[in-house]
């Protein structure tokens, strides 16, 4: 049952009010059916899901091994290591599309699918491409993930569901295959247990000497890529200066992006399966590694190609690791990129959730996004998000700046950090998981736990944010507290029409732990929303002014607390991380 609270005039008084949070009705169904076709809408309105599909599902045991004779060290399948391949695939992410359109998921975004070197050694260990960033095969399904027509009875199946799908792509590197004589020479090749970096030279000094080892020539599809021509071979990254552009990116290939056939290559490649699978966008790895002039001649060309095939609504964003919107934003307006990923975002929620910085990181934040304006888009289509795959889990960084947190507290602030994020401006990513609370232990291979029983160690051991469960188990429940949560929130974001790209503006953000405002306005319907949060682990009371006139302000969902109101004058007071959802207008 919804709970509806009237307040007829706020010139007057009010007592404390909560109320406990519930969705808009029982019978309501939150499933993308109920949006406008997928074809047509605008991505404001979706709400995406990031899933690394080898630790999602597995639908099909018999290509755990990707079809590779020999051992884990040829095949890269061992469910007990965190490093190598679990066993999830296409055919098992197509069997939980209903659990995610349960949940109100719109839009799925995977890590890459492609055919990966399987097992890789560098400097430090031997780990399997199980997460798909090291790419031998642009034109075919990783073996161990399905074949490509498995991908094309998700992508279908996806959109029978009005389903987007996104895939996550790869322009800068390949899997590491090319060598150099400096640092491994052939000779010692066969016998070296690790693969060690090479010392970045200096474009315009001597480049290293590449060669490729003989059972590698033809490794890489389109044949092109097989060329050490087609790369920088001037060692490894320093990650700063020049090196961060043409270095190898931890020993992977660094593809030369200045060569206008390379430009061209890549182009076709990311234009086939447009054509082929007709998916609805891309998330573009390590954008910041690659010349401005390449994302100048490629966003361009693809979002072109795929409004010829039909997609006019494509969505491509790029992963440019800064939470500095200064930075970011050069991406969508000198390298012509429609969006990035909004780690300025993720950045501001870790520090006012997770660190008890104040709210006014917020305005901080939002007070920047006339950064982003082009021609391609506005911060309205940022995808916002809490953790992710590389840097941890919303959950665990929370647990890390509060260690005195109480397993309730935990949950709090993991809800109060989503319902920002689903309420702001921005598409909200969901990273896979943290609806039945995961947390994991830290970053990287510490955040990619399995969502299937689960054979890790380190994994099992984990405690679960609102549940009492473990990844020694299937996780797919729909009544654990964090997926009915987030399923709440799909509801509340699609019955108010400012919440899916309404513009944004701060209307309080304290210098301390404690209250944030912020309002939503359709430009279509002039419907204005306003969300009051309170950061704090304390109840807090604070008086602040508002830019309109308070008439009527009627309470929707969330935890009201409300004292007095005077025009654009608001006293309010709010439990410790909480948030409350009003709209402006006549209420009944």
């Amino acid at each position: 049952m919804y709970f509806r609270h009237i307040i007829k005039s706020l010139s007057v008084a009010a007592f404390i009010t909560t109320y406990p949070f519930a969705a808009i009705s029982d019978d309501q169904s939150v499933r993308p059916e109920k949006l406008e076709a997928y074809k047509t809408r605008p991505i404001t309105a979706d709400i995406m899901y990031f899933v690394m599909p080898d630790r999602f599902e597995n639908g099909d045991t018999s290509n755990d091994k990707g079809g590779i004779e020999g051992g884990v060290m040829q095949h890269g399948f061992d469910p007990t290591h965190k490093g190598f391949y679990h066993g999830g695939d296409l055919k098992g992410l197509t069997s939980k599309l209903d659990y995610l359109a349960d949940m109100g998921i719109s839009a799925v975004w995977m890590t890459p699918i492609f055919k990966n070197k399987a097992v890789q050694p560098n400097s430090v260990n031997i780990t399997s491409g199980y997460h798909g960033y090291w790419v031998t095969d642009f034109t075919q399904i990783d073996p161990h993930l399905g074949t490509n027509d498995d991908l094309k009875e998700l992508v279908e199946e996806a959109h029978k569901r009005n389903m987007k799908v996104v895939f996550d792509i790869i322009t800068n590197h390949t899997a590491d295959v090319i060598k150099y004589r400096e640092c491994l020479p052939e000779e010692k090749l066969a016998t070296a247990k690790t693969v060690p970096l090479c010392e970045y030279k200096k474009k315009g000094t001597k480049k290293l000497t590449p060669y490729i080892p003989v059972a590698e020539k033809n490794i890489k599809v389109p044949a092109w890529l097989n060329d050490p021509s087609n790369y920088n071979n001037q060692g490894d990254s320093m990650w700063k200066g020049e090196s961060s552009i043409y270095g190898d990116f931890a020993g992977l290939d660094d593809i030369d992006t200045d060569q206008a056939d390379v430009i061209a290559g890549m182009i076709d490649i990311f234009k086939f399966w447009i054509s082929e699978f007709k998916i609805d966008g891309y998330r573009i790895d390590t954008v910041r590694h690659v010349t401005t002039k390449f994302w100048q001649s490629f966003a361009p060309a693809i979002l072109d190609h795929a409004h010829s095939e039909g997609v006019e609504n494509f969505y491509m964003f790029g992963e440019v690791y800064d939470p500095d919107p200064v930075r970011l934003s050069y991406f969508t307006t000198e390298a012509k990129l429609p969006t990035v990923l909004d780690f300025g975002y993720q950045s501001a929620s870790q520090k006012v959730i997770a660190e008890d910085k104040a709210p006014n990181e917020f305005s901080k934040l939002f007070a920047q996004d006339h950064l982003y304006s082009s021609d391609n888009g506005d911060a309205s289509i940022l995808p916002t998000f809490l953790g992710n795959h590389d840097m941890g889990r919303i959950g665990h960084i929370i647990k890390k700046h509060g260690t005195n947190l109480t397993p309730e507290q935990t949950l709090k602030k993991a809800k109060l950090a989503h319902a920002l994020m689903y309420f702001s401006r921005g598409v909200p990513v969901v990273y896979y998981g943290d609806e039945q609370g995961f947390s994991g232990d830290g970053h990287d291979q510490d955040a990619r736990e399995d969502m299937f029983k689960s054979k890790v160690v380190s994994y099992n051991d984990n405690t679960l944010i609102g549940s009492s469960a473990t990844t020694d188990q299937d996780n797919f429940d729909m009544l654990s507290s964090l997926y009915l949560y987030l399923k709440k929130l799909a509801e509340i974001k699609r019955a108010h029409t400012p919440l899916n790209g309404g513009s944004m503006d701060v209307l309080y953000a304290a210098d301390k732990p404690g209250l944030y405002a912020f309002k939503r306005t359709s430009a279509e319907s002039g419907e204005t929303v306003v969300v009051i949060a309170n950061s704090s682990s304390n109840d807090i009371q604070d008086t602040f002014t508002l830019d309109f006139q308070i008439s009527n302000l009627c309470f929707k969902a969330g935890t009201k607390g409300l004292l007095k109101a005077n025009d654009t004058s608001i006293t309010y007071k709010a439990p410790a991380l909480s948030w409350a959802l009003y709209e402006t207008g006549t209420c009944n």
